[in-house]
């Protein structure tokens, strides 16, 4: 992935991206093996329907499980971080409360990406608008391209 850095002993206050396809999910490390992340409620609805998300400490080696992962702290990101003291103070006040989630506007990215930055934001949820924007204006396009040739034949 563009912008990862393949590290295998992250920092604290570094954001850990997970390949879970069709996505990524995403972390925070607090030092000694230890990662913080927002997870959607188990409500029986596929995640892209919570509404509820639990923040959740555990092992990174128990998160990630068989998934590749990687450090990316975003280098692309005009932001600049805050203080690692304050990336894990901020992110330890979270743990085990249960919070709102929404798939397009707050996600585990937004989560961690706060804690990091002092600002949400999430590069994937900007890449799939972009895209279907883009498919968006392919359709119209093509709708168009076809109408306006059907009124001329008419004509």
């Amino acid at each position: 992935m563009a912008g990862a850095t393949p590290k295998c002993h992250p920092e604290p206050g570094d954001l850990i991206e997970v390949d879970i396809l069709p996505y990524h999910h995403w972390a925070l490390y607090i030092g000694d093996g230890y990662v913080i992340h927002l997870m959607p409620l188990d409500t029986g609805e596929p995640s892209r329907f919570s509404t509820k998300g639990k923040v959740k400490k555990e092992l990174l080696k128990e998160m990630v499980g068989d998934h590749t992962w990687r450090v990316n702290n975003k280098p692309h990101c005009s932001r600049t971080p805050l203080t690692v003291e304050e990336i894990i103070r901020r992110a330890e006040q979270w743990i085990d409360k249960v919070v709102p989630y929404d798939i397009v506007t707050r996600n585990c990215e937004h989560f961690v990406t706060e804690l990091r930055y002092g600002e949400a934001f999430s590069d994937q949820v900007r890449k799939v608008v972009i895209a279907a924007l883009g498919a968006l204006g392919v359709i119209f396009g093509v709708f168009f391209t076809v109408f306006l040739r059907k009124k001329k034949v008419f004509k």
